[in-house]
Parts: C-alpha cells; sequence; structure tokens
C-alpha cells in the first residue's frame, strides 16, 4: 500500500533530513517548456531527480505518494538577484518558493558557506549561486571578508586592486563576480544614474574573471554606467531603470541578460518593506516609470529578462520573486513568458538549465505547487503552498482540510 505524507509538514525543515522517493499524483503540470496545463500527471522523484513524468497511473509502493487534488505543480523559482546572507533568510526565499537563488553580494562569504551546506544535506534550502564580495570602489567593513583585502581599504580603482579582489572571491569559490556601472538607488544620498567604473575598469573585471571562467553580472541604473558595463562582456544588467534604447540594442547584439528587480522599485514608493525613507519615496515616483519603460523595451526587442527579487528575505521584507512575476505580466508579458523568466531562463543565465529550470527527467527534484492555473490568473502564482527542492520536501501546506 502507497503511503501517505502526514497531514501537514510543518512549515520548513532546516536540519538533515534522509532523501526519499516521491510520488506527486493528480497534478496540473506547467513543465516550463509547453504555454500549455497538462492535467492528471505523476511526477516521480527519486534521489533528488525526477525520474518520471507520466498520465496518472499505478505508483510503486516504494515512493511516498503525495496527492495535490489537481493543483497547478510547475519548476521551482530563480531569484538571480538576492542579497541572503542567513538560514533564516534562505527559509524565507524557499517558503516564497525560490529554490535557486543567485547572490548579489554578501559582506563575508555567507552565500559561499549557504551554498555549500545545501549540497551537503546540512540544509535544506535554495541551491546559491554566490558572488561573494562585491567588487565596488569602496568596501567599507567588507574589507574583514579576508586578510588580502585589507590592502584595498583606500579603494578599488587600479587594474592591480581590481584583479586582486576578483582573485580573492575566486579563491573562495565563488560562481559569479558581482560589480558595478553606476551608483546604488537604495540610500538617499547617491544618485543611481552616476557612472562609478569605466568600461576599462569594467573590461579588467571581466577578463580576470574570465581566467577563473566565472561570468560577471554588473548593477547599473544609469545609461552610460549600463553601456560601459554591456561593452565590457557582463552577462547581466542589474536594475537597468534608466538604459536607453541604444543600450537595449547593444544587449540584444551581445546576448546580455536582464535582470530588472522591478518590484524592488516598486517598494521604493511604498510604505514598509526594504525602504521607507522619504527621499527613496520621491525617487521611487520617477525611477518606476523609467522602469517599466526599460523593461517594455527590452522585452519587445527579445531581450532575455530574469526575475530577480533583490531583498535580503529580511523579517520585513514584502518582496518576491511571485510579486515580480506578476508585475512583468502587468507590464506585458505573455503569463509564460513571465514563468519562463522565473524558470528556464533564469536557469540560462546561471549556467544551470541542464539541471533545473524544468519540469524533465534526469533534473533536479526542484518543483512548486500553487492552488490555481497561473497561466488564466497570473495572481494566483503567487500562492505557493509546497516547495521541494533537490528532491526535499521544504514546504509543505496540504491538504487545508482536517482529518
Amino acid at each position: 500500500m502507497n503511503r501517505i505524507l502526514p497531514l501537514c509538514l510543518l512549515t520548513t525543515i532546516l536540519l538533515t533530513a534522509q532523501q526519499k522517493d516521491y510520488g506527486l499524483i493528480n497534478a496540473n503540470l506547467i513543465d516550463g517548456y509547453s504555454p500549455k496545463l497538462q492535467s492528471n500527471m505523476t511526477v516521480l522523484v527519486s534521489n533528488g531527480k525526477i525520474v518520471s513524468i507520466k498520465k496518472q497511473g499505478k505508483v510503486s509502493a516504494n515512493y511516498q505518494i503525495i496527492d495535490l487534488n489537481g493543483m497547478v505543480l510547475l519548476p521551482g523559482f530563480i531569484d538571480a538577484h538576492t542579497h541572503i546572507r542567513s538560514l533564516d533568510a534562505a527559509r524565507r526565499a524557499m517558503e516564497s518558493g525560490v529554490t535557486t537563488a543567485r547572490s548579489a553580494s554578501t559582506p563575508n562569504y555567507q552565500d559561499v558557506a549557504i551554498r555549500e551546506m545545501v549540497k551537503a544535506s546540512q540544509f535544506i534550502g535554495p541551491d546559491i549561486v554566490a558572488a561573494g564580495v562585491f567588487v565596488t570602489p569602496n568596501l567599507g567593513e567588507t574589507i574583514l571578508a579576508d586578510p588580502r583585502l585589507g590592502a584595498l581599504k583606500d579603494g578599488i580603482h587600479s587594474e592591480n586592486a581590481l584583479r586582486t579582489i576578483v582573485r580573492v572571491n575566486a579563491d573562495h569559490g565563488v560562481d559569479f563576480i558581482k560589480t558595478r556601472g553606476t551608483e546604488r538607488a537604495g540610500l538617499p544620498h547617491t544618485d543611481p544614474r552616476k557612472q562609478t567604473y569605466t568600461e576599462a575598469q569594467l573590461k579588467i573585471i571581466v577578463d580576470e574573471a574570465k581566467k577563473y571562467d566565472i561570468p560577471v553580472m554588473a548593477h547599473a541604473h544609469g545609461d552610460e554606467g549600463g553601456y560601459a558595463a554591456i561593452k565590457a562582456g557582463v552577462r547581466s544588467i542589474e536594475h537597468g531603470t534608466y538604459l536607453s534604447e541604444k543600450s537595449l540594442k547593444l544587449m540584444k547584439k551581445m546576448g546580455t541578460y536582464l535582470v530588472p528587480t522591478f518590484t524592488t522599485v516598486v517598494d521604493l514608493t511604498e510604505p514598509g518593506g526594504d525602504y521607507d525613507n522619504p527621499v527613496l519615496f520621491i525617487r521611487g515616483q520617477h525611477m518606476l516609470a523609467a522602469l517599466e519603460n526599460t523593461v517594455t523595451m527590452a522585452y519587445d526587442l527579445g531581450i532575455k529578462i530574469v526575475t530577480g527579487a533583490d531583498t535580503g528575505y529580511g523579517p520585513n521584507s514584502t518582496t518576491r520573486v511571485g510579486m515580480e512575476i506578476v508585475n512583468f505580466v502587468r507590464l506585458g508579458m505573455k503569463p509564460m513568458d513571465a514563468i519562463q523568466s522565473a524558470t528556464i531562463v533564469g536557469a540560462e543565465l546561471l549556467q544551470i538549465s541542464n539541471k533545473t529550470g524544468t519540469v524533465e527527467v534526469g533534473k533536479e527534484a526542484d518543483l512548486i505547487v500553487i492552488t490555481k492555473n497561473p497561466l488564466e490568473d497570473i495572481r494566483t502564482i503567487q500562492d505557493v503552498v509546497f516547495v521541494m527542492s533537490n528532491g526535499q520536501i521544504g514546504l509543505n501546506r496540504l491538504p487545508f482540510g482536517k482529518d
């Protein structure tokens, strides 16, 4: 007889769990490729991988059954721009449906540590694509992350300093290098349009990273700094608020991805969340209008757009990937294109599409369940009730009824 999963696996499992085999039955499936929902599907998971996808049928007693009762199964979300630096934050990200997260820098290589804990099954959470220490003109207290960074306390501008910090990151085993083309938007005393690194400096960063086969992501709100980063050969532009048509066309030509972190700019214009400052509130009004234009132009040009929540997933954070997907549709994306921006397109950006991003035999069992069809009402994408990361259950709120 098949074993039925207990009524409610309490919120999130944090410690090492024995790998089990699962049969997810009675699922309406969005596999990440097809724009159509497949009904009455069974997905079998063994040793953390998807081993079978088929129409409803008999399942071996070796599998622990999870009856989805017609709810929608789809690939887990990819958050391509996060600042997760604690286990609690990683847990909150996972509970929102994130099964893979790319760090957009952490001050002390917390992202690398969390990545290794997830790999070792010491923690059930999203896979982490780590960026380590931000390659930025002034490190501040981040110089304490590695003794070699102390020599850079007066700033990171010269070729030697730029190459040194990339090498230090590489020594720590990062998967991406994060740098910047412009100033920040989330600080009231900076102008996000102001260029920081030049094209020549950004090329040095990209060149040094290539020696270790590490791609580069570049924070860039302003057009001049963004254009310089694109020309330098970065893999993705983060934010892109004020990018011109000229810059976007160069992105299309270069194959550069855009991670607009749109919902974070929405956060600037609303009370609460990660930002609650009158200067930022005012700034957010013109940033939001500009970014709406950027995302719309980028989509029309066929630039690959990827979701990023740009949050540390702190206890007061309100930005989530599901919200980003909904906002993309509001800006004119087709629902399936918006879903793919959070799944297979994100996986392509991170160069892990052979492992995740779709519900496909042989890939990691990175799966989420939502209650209704998002192709009919995209807002339902935010109602995540079940999360499986690497074949381990991190969240299960099913079923809703009593015994």
